[in-house]
C-alpha cells in the first residue's frame, strides 16, 4: 500500500468519506503525512504512522494545539479529527518570506511566554517530542527538572547509548549537576517543546500558525534555542531582537544556546539513523565538562 493509499484508508476510517486525492506532504520526519483533497469541503491535512503504535501522540498533540491557541493566543490549526490512528487538521500556508511576518511572530510568541507563567515545571500528563515520549512530572525546580526529564532521561535510548562513550555520558551529568551555575533562574511558562523553523507556518491572513507541539511548562528559552540552532531564514533576523526587547532578555542569551539545545539534540540522535550531526554537536558541547578540561 503507497503512503496516499494508507493515509486515504485512514481518512475513511475516521469518518472522512469524501477524499477525492491525496498528495503527500514534506517536512515531517516522524509519521506520514499528506493533504486530501475533498468533495464537500475545504482540503485538510493528514498524519499517520505507518506502523501504527499504540500511542496518544496524537490526542496530546491535538491537546498542545488547543492550549497554545487558548491559553498562550497562538495561531494553530483546527483540529478536525484526533485518535490513535490519526490526526486530521485544517490546511495552513507556507508562511511568507517577509520580515514583517516574524516580527509579528516575535510578538505573538512573547506573550505566550510571558503571559502563561506557571508555579511549576511539567504538564498534566506527558507527551511526545517525534516517536519517543516525552516525561513531563511536576517539579519545582526548573534545573532538576531539566536534567531529569529533558536531558539525562536520554541518556537509556538504545541510539544515544551506542553514540555516546562513558566519557560523553559523565560529561553530561557533570553539565546538569552545574546547570544552577551556567543558567539564570527562569520561570516556568507554556512552550512549544519543539519550535524549529518547519514548525512555523501561515494563517490565510498571513499570522504565524505553529505545528507539531510537544507542549510543557519550562523555560521560555527551550522554544528560543530551537529557533536560533536550526538555521532561521534571513528575513528572520528582526525576530530575535524584536523578542529579546519584547521579554527583557539578557545579553548573554545567545551563549546558553548550545546548552538549551542539548535536549533536542538527544532527541534526534535517539529516533533517526541519519542524526544530521546531532552527536558530533553534543559532543562539543559537553566538551568542557569532560573530566580531564
Amino acid at each position: 500500500m503507497t503512503t496516499t493509499e494508507f493515509l486515504a484508508e485512514r481518512l475513511r476510517r475516521a469518518g472522512i468519506r469524501d477524499v477525492v486525492t491525496v498528495e503527500p506532504a514534506s517536512g515531517g520526519l516522524a509519521a506520514l503525512a499528506g493533504i486530501a483533497t475533498r468533495e464537500n469541503a475545504p482540503p485538510v491535512f493528514v498524519k499517520a504512522f505507518a506502523d501504527a503504535p499504540d500511542s496518544d501522540a496524537f490526542l496530546t498533540e491535538a491537546e498542545g494545539l488547543t492550549a497554545l491557541r487558548d491559553l498562550g493566543g497562538l495561531a494553530t490549526p483546527e483540529v478536525i479529527v484526533a485518535n490513535h490512528e490519526v490526526l486530521v487538521l485544517s490546511l495552513l500556508q507556507p508562511r511568507p518570506n517577509d520580515e514583517a511576518f516574524w516580527e509579528r511572530f516575535a510578538h505573538a510568541l512573547a506573550h505566550l511566554h510571558t503571559s502563561t507563567v506557571h508555579s511549576r515545571f511539567g504538564w498534566h500528563r506527558d507527551n511526545w517530542l517525534g516517536r519517543r515520549r516525552q516525561v513531563n512530572t511536576w517539579s519545582g525546580d526548573g534545573f532538576a527538572f531539566f536534567a531529569e526529564n529533558r536531558l539525562l532521561r536520554w541518556l537509556a535510548e538504545p541510539r544515544v547509548e551506542a553514540a555516546l562513550d562513558p566519557a560523553d555520558r559523565a560529561a553530561l551529568e557533570r553539565l546538569c549537576d552545574r546547570l544552577p551555575e551556567l543558567l539564570p533562574v527562569r520561570p516556568a511558562c507554556l512552550t512549544h517543546g519543539d519550535l524549529w523553523t518547519q514548525n512555523v507556518l501561515a494563517t490565510a491572513d498571513g499570522r504565524a500558525a505553529l505545528i507539531d507541539p510537544a507542549v510543557s511548562y519550562m523555560w521560555a528559552e527551550v522554544d528560543l534555542a530551537h529557533l536560533w540552532i536550526t538555521a532561521p531564514p534571513p528575513e528572520a533576523r528582526r525576530f530575535f531582537d524584536v523578542y529579546a526587547e519584547l521579554t527583557g532578555l539578557d545579553d548573554d542569551w545567545q551563549a546558553r544556546m548550545p546548552i538549551i539545545q542539548l535536549r533536542q539534540h538527544l532527541a534526534v540522535l535517539s529516533q533517526f539513523d541519519d542524526d544530521w550531526g546531532a552527536a558530533d554537536t553534543i559532543r562539543s558541547t559537553l566538551a568542557p565538562f569532560r573530566p580531564h578540561t
